[in-house]
């Protein structure tokens, strides 16, 4: 699922982010542009769980950006913003599940000899190769 949202760069330099489907009540900002993506997934994010775990009804997105009626000005720009709920839902709850796994037995040895927690590794290597945070 996405959401557009609009990107307006203020005079302090920030980065203003609306989501016009859901005016007033997703709104964010971010002093880069960087930022401002992050926040912009993140406000979406927190927006629809919320909704969500209130019953609350949610404007549907819309598909194409030219029925929104926004005006746009020169450097602004407008982009979708998508979010999978059902992972979001998931890593919100922090579920943790036994997995099964074969490594070599000189790693298991050196890892236990170093207390080294198998499962933080897993999760920070496979957040890291699947770009999550």
């Amino acid at each position: 699922m996405f959401y557009f949202a609009t990107f307006h760069q203020n005079d302090q330099n920030q980065y203003e982010v609306n989501f016009p489907d859901l005016e007033p009540y997703a709104a964010t900002y971010g002093d880069t542009l960087e930022e401002a993506l992050q926040s912009a997934h993140d406000s979406l994010v927190g927006y629809l769980l919320t909704a969500e775990d209130f019953n609350e009804t949610v404007p549907k997105p819309t598909i194409d950006p030219t029925q929104l009626n926004v005006k746009l000005n020169y450097p602004d720009f407008m982009m979708p913003v998508e979010v999978n709920l059902k992972l979001e839902r998931e890593k919100e709850l922090n579920k943790l599940v036994k997995k099964t796994l074969t490594i070599p037995k000189y790693l298991n040895d050196l890892g236990k000899k170093n207390n080294i927690n198998f499962s933080a590794i897993l999760t920070n290597a496979l957040k890291e190769n699947l770009n999550l945070k």
